[in-house]
């Protein structure tokens, strides 16, 4: 007679296998190696990128046009030699593709090729891509400590505008020139840093002092900072002469202009992206090579064991919500300084850009710089897209969002198995700042002889030396032997 409960068990049992075979995943994402990251990572590329072409047939199936797109005939630009190669011309095969109003090749083309075949479409890219690798800088550290630091945008913000008042209040006082550039510009960006990082400090001081949820807090806070700058600079520092919300123009000898001349009439520096890049390089060796870095992570991965081994974690939480912040406002510092050469309200969402280069990254500064190199990539593309093949700016966005998704979600999972200790390696291991080994702590040596020696010089009270004679002596020095003689040697 049956109890009703044998669908129930086998239900319960089906759902038993699929967390199971959820979790096998899971584990196997964590302890990839950084080879196999890669290459998941350029599967997912590969299968965006096949999914945004299915997306675009169909939404051209549906587009009305005179005649359906040719596969080929494109002039493939060679960057920076005013040559090309055209590609031989032929009709779709595909039955009912021929009908099709955008084709693929030519939106992917101008999606991820076109960003680099003129000095102009590479100095959109790149400027693109230096702001995001100091939001992305900003959200990577906040992750590494255990922070989720949704506030990059307000941080940014308000930076950016701390520069422009600073640069425009100390102006008058310096000379023009280089000699103005030179003191005005590291004011600016020290500015920026500062206001940026006392502001990502007030959530860090909240959540370490009353136990504030960070992502709350950081999400307010961003409303706070836009209001606060807008009424500031309203109601205060309004340029007189523009019907827009924004300060006055900063002096061209404060702006981060164009040093290279192929580059000239765009808003693209190559200082600031140098400046981005030594960022990089700093962030990874702070993290890997010192132990505040050291304290940080492992605050992050083993907040328990952090404490234990004598960590401070308020303190901690505070410095690195600080820290995080003044990534975030010196981005708000150069977005002032190279790209409007004011504040003006409306700044774009870089902050919360700087989230998706983060976790695309795995919160590594040295895979900020790739991932928003990617990000710069794909917001120069998407304008291409728009203006060369007239496809609507809502498909442009959807192919956008299908690249970042499928590239950054097993990242992101990969994360989650982390933070929730799934897995053998537990993700990147926690490594103590490089420091010499003292040889004297339990150090053993054997003289490979036949008898097995041993001889050990682990310190005074702690020395053992045995010479492996026939009858087993041992000799100890450095304290009273078991007989209590002074010499510590025993005969056995």
């Amino acid at each position: 007679m049956s109890d009703g409960g044998g669908p129930a068990d086998g239900d319960g049992s089906s759902d038993g296998d699929w967390r199971d075979r959820g979790r096998d995943v899971l584990e196997r994402l964590v302890d990839a190696s950084a080879i196999e990251r890669m290459l998941i990572s350029l599967a997912a590329l590969v299968a965006s990128l096949i999914v945004g072409a299915v997306i675009v047939l169909a939404a051209g199936l549906l587009e009305e046009c005179e005649r359906g797109f040719v596969v080929g005939g494109d002039v493939i630009s060679i960057p920076f030699t005013g040559m090309g190669v055209q590609l031989p011309a032929f009709e779709a095969a595909v039955p009912g593709v021929a009908n099709a109003c955008y084709s693929p090749m030519d939106v992917y083309y101008q999606l991820f090729v076109a960003p680099f075949t003129s000095s102009f479409d590479l100095a959109l890219t790149l400027k693109e891509t230096t702001l995001l690798l100091f939001t992305g800088l900003s959200v990577a550290v906040a992750f590494r400590a255990g922070l989720f630091n949704i506030g990059t945008q307000g941080q940014l913000v308000l930076g950016g505008l701390g520069t422009a008042l600073a640069v425009l209040w100390v102006a008058p006082l310096v000379p023009g020139g280089l000699v103005g550039t030179l003191i005005l510009v590291p004011l600016g960006l020290l500015v920026g840093a500062v206001v940026g990082g006392l502001y990502g400090a007030v959530p860090g001081a909240l959540k370490a002092y009353a136990d504030a949820n960070e992502v709350i807090t950081t999400i307010m806070l961003n409303f706070v900072a836009t209001g606060v700058a807008f009424y500031l600079v309203s109601a205060y520092v309004q340029d007189p002469g523009s019907q827009s919300t924004e300060t006055e123009s900063l002096p061209g000898y404060a702006q981060l202009s164009p040093e290279v001349e192929a580059f000239s009439g765009t808003d693209f520096s190559v200082v600031a992206l140098l400046l981005g890049a030594v960022l990089v390089g700093a962030v990874y060796y702070l993290l890997w090579h010192t132990a505040f870095g050291y304290e940080l992570r492992t605050s992050g991965l083993q907040p328990a064991a952090a404490a234990y081994s004598g960590v401070d974690s308020e303190r901690m939480i505070v410095t690195s919500m600080f820290l995080s912040g003044a990534l975030g406002g010196v981005g708000g510092a150069i977005y002032v300084m190279m790209v409007l050469g004011r504040w003006r309200a409306g700044v774009p969402p870089l902050g919360f850009d700087g989230i998706t280069v983060s976790i695309l990254a795995g919160n590594n500064p040295l895979g900020v710089a790739l991932a928003s190199g990617l990000f710069g990539t794909l917001k120069s593309g998407s304008l291409s897209i728009e203006f060369a093949l007239g496809v609507p700016s809502q498909l442009v966005e959807v192919l956008r969002g299908l690249v970042i998704l499928f590239v950054a979600m097993p990242e992101f999972f990969r994360m989650l198995g982390i933070r929730y200790d799934v897995g053998g390696s537990g993700g990147d291991p926690v490594e103590t700042p490089e420091t010499e080994s003292d040889p004297a702590d339990g150090a053993v040596e054997t003289d490979g002889g036949v008898d097995g020696a041993v001889e050990t010089d682990g310190g005074v009270d702690r020395s053992v030396e045995t010479d492996g004679g026939v009858d087993g002596a041992v000799e100890t020095a450095g304290g009273p032997g078991p007989d209590g003689d002074a010499g510590g040697e025993a005969d056995e």
